[in-house]
């Protein structure tokens, strides 16, 4: 779960910790730092020197943080690389295993089986893969590092107090580089939160224990304002003359409305008539269309990237009957350095698009859209060789 949102806040009240270096300096007195916050926090002397003693630079975590990025392919061949027939056969054997544990999910959170085995598969898949760094040297080196110290530094002491609580392993506790555990991948301070003992067995053990792990996903989905029973992602066509506008998570009507302009489910009537939802392309109008429900939106905090979320968010209406999505014939999209071109042109225009970085994010999005508006072009958000041209 990697929840890198809007900064956390660091504590200016403690005394000692109020004046420790917050990040970069000289490794060992940082480490000192982190020592004197945690007897500060209330951490026992001997916790603290157990689990700090192991502490390390680690180069690698640093290499792997720098080198991060939204995934640039399309929604569909992306969806075509994830979404395999050993995957789907895997989901549905795994739902069967679990199938106590998610039907306890089902009644106390009212979470779908399919979402959690989405994320199960698309993390860890299935737990076989869960990341091969020392989460507490990533934990520490990041929160050294001057780049992200806000996010880091409390993961930090998350971490410490599940090694008081006997659920981490500072030298043998391994997961993703920027200190996810588990089979679901999530972060210490969300584990303390937000971690279920499943099994019953008195701890709880993301890595090893799948009602754990599961549990744990469907308390923090809850925590974010999942709502219970509610659908998140379904299929629809559209019709060729809607308002391309009003597409995009930017802009919700209700389900009514959208079905007044001629949007319709492809398998079937669309449910919650009343609910608010947004029309999503993720290749533009003449590309796959998904109506986004609530729910959807919720899942951008387990993940920021619109199509990683988008995928594990259809993949779990394919675990649960969905057909395979139609592709249609979208137009040509933008390879790296015409996306780049392009965001300069947008740029030159006063767009915010963020870093020149060839990537499609939420920025370039809005910023396409206006423009394909202002030339009198379909307001679909999608990037074509004929946007970059006239502009």
């Amino acid at each position: 779960m990697r929840r890198f949102l809007a900064p956390l806040l660091l504590s200016l009240t403690l005394g000692t910790a109020a004046t420790a270096q917050q990040c970069g300096g000289d490794f060992g007195q940082f480490v000192q730092g982190l020592r004197a916050e945690a007897a500060e926090r209330g951490h026992s002397q001997e916790a603290i020197d157990g689990f700090f003693r192991h502490a390390s630079y680690y180069q690698r975590a640093l290499d792997a943080d720098r080198r991060q990025g939204i995934f640039a392919v399309p929604f569909t061949d992306f969806a075509r690389r994830l979404i395999s027939q050993g995957r789907m056969d895997n989901g549905r054997r795994n739902a069967e295993r679990q199938a106590a544990t998610f039907a306890e999910i089902e009644r106390r959170f009212g979470v779908s089986r399919g979402i959690l085995l989405s994320f199960w598969a698309f993390e860890t898949d299935y737990g076989a893969f869960q990341g091969d760094y020392n989460t507490l040297d990533s934990l520490v080196t990041l929160a050294h590092d001057c780049r992200r110290p806000e996010l880091f530094r409390p993961e930090v002491f998350g971490a410490l107090t599940l090694y008081e609580n006997g659920d981490f392993d500072p030298v043998n506790t391994q997961g993703a580089w920027a200190g996810e555990i588990g089979m679901v991948q999530m972060l210490p301070e969300d584990i303390v939160n937000h971690g279920i003992d499943g099994d019953g067995d008195g701890h709880v053990y993301l890595q090893t224990s799948a009602p754990d792990a599961l549990m744990s996903g469907a308390n923090i989905l809850s925590s974010l304002g999942w709502r219970p029973g509610e659908p998140w992602l379904v299929e629809i066509t559209v019709p060729a003359d809607l308002d391309w506008y009003q597409t995009g998570i930017h802009t919700t009507r209700s389900v009514a409305d959208w079905e007044a302009d001629g949007v319709a489910g492809r398998s079937g009537p669309l449910p919650m008539r009343n609910a608010q939802a947004s029309v999503v392309l993720p290749q533009g109008r003449n590309g796959p269309a998904f109506l986004a429900y609530p729910n959807f939106n919720v899942l951008f905090e387990w993940n920021q990237s619109f199509t990683y979320v988008l995928t594990a968010a259809y993949f779990a209406t394919r675990l649960e009957g969905a057909p395979v999505f139609d592709a249609r014939n979208p137009e040509p999209g933008l390879d790296g350095n015409a996306m780049r071109a392009l965001q300069e042109r947008l740029q030159a225009r006063g767009h915010d698009v963020g870093r020149i970085d060839g990537i499609l994010g939420a920025g370039t999005r809005a910023a396409v859209r206006e423009e394909q508006r202002r030339l009198g072009m379909p307001a679909d958000a999608w990037p074509t060789r004929a946007l970059l041209n006239a502009l």
